[in-house]
């Protein structure tokens, strides 16, 4: 017999975990997360996906052709009904693989559609935005040439009245074009 060592030291003890029963979904997650949270350093296994199933291919070459002759056994029946039941089940996934192939085609082209909407709404958008500053930038010189003019009150008034028509004219443009009028006007309180 082997003579004993050093005694080997006791080994910690876990601490016993109450019998907590979830009564929800959210429950039993929230358990299952501060599981996983009790020691974060350990790995935790990820599932890897798992391969779509596929039919077998048809054989290349099939050796025991079925013919319509006379005095087939009675155990032929059941391997033509295996065979043909193999055939259906590979037409039919060939027949979901092509829908499902349709149905991502529709869905990226529709993606790209809703992607160039989205694109038309934030260049319009974008439009709109430089129409109103350029806007504010043209009442801001007008108000300075304005202050000008009172300054200077002896120079001629044909030179405002044709800035004004001018003016008018520029409005009458915007008024003109399909962009919405604001609902709100900026720097103004």
């Amino acid at each position: 017999m082997a003579a004993p060592s050093a005694p080997r030291p006791p080994r910690p003890r876990k601490e016993p975990q109450p019998l907590i029963i979830p009564r929800s979904a959210a429950e039993e997650q929230r358990l299952r997360l501060e599981r996983l949270m009790r020691n974060p350093e350990k790995t935790v296994p990820i599932p890897e996906k798992l391969n779509e199933w596929a039919p077998r291919p048809p054989p290349e070459f099939v050796r025991d052709v079925m013919g319509s002759s006379a005095g087939a056994g009675s155990g032929e029946f059941h391997v033509y009904r295996h065979l043909r039941r193999r055939e259906y089940q590979r037409q039919d996934f060939m027949d979901a693989m092509a829908e499902k192939q349709r149905l991502d085609e529709e869905f990226q082209k529709k993606l790209e559609r809703n992607k160039m909407i989205a694109e038309e709404q934030t260049a319009k958008r974008r439009r709109k935005r430089q129409k109103l500053k350029e806007k504010k930038l043209q009442a801001k010189k007008n108000k300075l040439e304005q202050k000008k003019q009172e300054k200077e009150p002896d120079q001629s008034q044909e030179r405002v009245s044709s800035e004004d028509d001018e003016e008018d004219s520029k409005e009458e443009e915007e008024k003109e074009d399909d962009a919405e009028e604001p609902s709100f006007v900026m720097g103004r309180g």
